[in-house]
């Protein structure tokens, strides 16, 4: 009985740990976010969610600059989604005061300066990471490492064209220039503060509780059934 015991232990440890049991998307908070397990973040599902939600801020009008945009370009969020920098900073601010989906650390994906995964223009002196195939970023990974693009958006919706703001200004450039990230080929690059590209929210950890799968519960009660016969054929 405890070699019967121990064998269904390694069933079920091969059943959690084997190569694609757990896709490392998860759908979470009712499908208004995903959850990406590889790198602990959750993103936003609506890839285009300032089209629908401005968390109360005003389409069409300038904001004026961001604390954080030292271009001085006004924050402008467009009905169709379209936003500046300064203008994504402020829709990330009014999204964490109306603590979104029960959380306020909302920010816009971060890229890494140096991003040695990408290939690298000649033209970036010193190489910082423009180019594709990037992995290092957090839009990079989610395009060439979990497959969301343009065309394929799996548990995402609203996908857009042409580009997605980072988070991180772009630093050799002498004029105020920002991050961006292409969804409809993968290429990363930089970009002024003022043009209207688009906002994808993201946040660091699991923002839903992941459901275990019912074949684990059922595998849990096989063994706790188990469990439970092995003591009473030691008491008999």
């Amino acid at each position: 009985m405890r070699m019967t015991l121990f064998r269904c232990i390694g069933a079920i440890t091969v059943l959690l740990t084997a190569p694609g049991t757990q896709a490392a998307l998860l759908s979470v908070a009712g499908g208004q976010a995903v959850y990406d397990t590889d790198l602990d973040l959750t993103w936003v599902s609506d890839a285009n969610l300032a089209a629908s939600n401005t968390f109360g801020l005003p389409t069409g009008v300038n904001l004026g600059p961001h604390p954080l945009d030292p271009s001085g370009v006004g924050g402008i969020i467009h009905a169709d989604g379209t936003i500046t920098w300064s203008g994504a900073l402020f829709w990330i601010d009014a999204m964490n005061a109306a603590n979104y989906l029960g959380a306020s650390d909302w920010r816009l994906p971060i890229t890494p300066q140096p991003d040695p995964t990408c290939d690298i223009q000649t033209g970036d002196v010193p190489p910082l990471g423009l180019g594709k195939n990037c992995t290092g970023s957090e839009m990079g990974h989610l395009y060439n490492i979990e497959g969301v693009t343009f065309a394929t958006p799996g548990l995402f919706s609203n996908v857009q064209a042409p580009s997605y703001w980072s988070e991180t200004e772009y630093l050799p450039s002498a004029l105020p220039r920002v991050w961006v990230f292409r969804f409809t080929n993968g290429s990363q690059g930089q970009t002024g503060s003022g043009n209207g590209l688009r906002a994808w929210a993201v946040r660091s950890g699991n923002i839903g509780v992941v459901p275990v799968p019912a074949a684990v519960w059922l595998f849990g009660s096989g063994l706790l059934g188990l469990a439970g016969l092995t003591r009473r054929s030691r008491k008999s």
